[in-house]
């Protein structure tokens, strides 16, 4: 007979299995979507992830859908209007705005770079040094939201918060060096692998539990 969770961790980690139970089928049609991704959207999905930081999500969503409608990637389009606007709000629009202008001068240098055979890691790599304002989280989330992320983690404070809940980690870092960002990501793949939930299934689950949705 299979012994019953005997602590407190063994039962939080028994409900979450349960939980990801429930939402399984929503995390993974979410994530077949990310993987049908049309190319031509990879210039939006990347301008999104590069103003998400200190930025709620919606903002920056509607931020990008008016610069879409705008035709931002191919018009000349001062974009600071947009993301200061009071209704789609981007903090740090000023830095922001250079890395976008940046970016339409970069974008098919990382096309070419997505069209080789470079593993996830190194398509990381590739991104956190050529585009300007991509760290390794913003670089992970981008490669997620088209389908090429391969079990790599996007370490914002949503997952670094459930990763202490869960005892993966200790404490909340400040910030991350690279180091360290690498460190917890192997914690965290060493963690889905105990509870037989995949990293990328993992992630949407705990922004489920910290937003009530699976967003992007």
């Amino acid at each position: 007979m299979t012994p019953r969770p005997n602590n407190a961790r063994e039962r939080k980690l028994s409900t979450l299995r349960e939980l990801h139970a429930t939402k399984r089928d929503a995390i993974r049609q979410r994530l077949t979507e990310f993987s049908s991704v049309a190319p031509s959207e990879y210039f939006y999905e990347l301008i999104y992830c590069l103003m998400t930081p200190q930025t709620s999500a919606e903002n920056a969503d509607r931020a990008v859908q008016e610069l879409r409608r705008l035709s931002f990637q191919t018009q000349p389009i001062d974009p600071e209007p947009i993301l200061r606007d009071k209704r789609n709000y981007v903090r740090f629009h000023r830095t922001k705005c250079k890395h976008l202008v940046m970016l339409k001068e970069e974008f098919p240098g990382v096309l070419r770079a997505l069209s080789t055979r470079c593993t996830p890691s190194e398509l990381r790599e590739w991104l956190v040094e050529h585009v300007k304002g991509l760290g390794y989280k913003e670089a992970t989330h981008f490669l997620r939201n088209i389908g090429r992320n391969g079990g790599l983690a996007i370490l914002d404070r949503h997952i670094l918060r459930n990763l202490q809940r869960y005892g993966v980690t200790r404490s909340l870092p400040k910030s991350l060096s690279q180091k360290q960002y690498l460190l917890i990501e192997r914690r965290f793949k060493m963690f889905s692998e105990q509870i037989d939930i995949p990293v990328d299934e993992l992630d949407l689950l705990f922004w489920s539990m910290e937003t009530g949705e699976i967003r992007k």
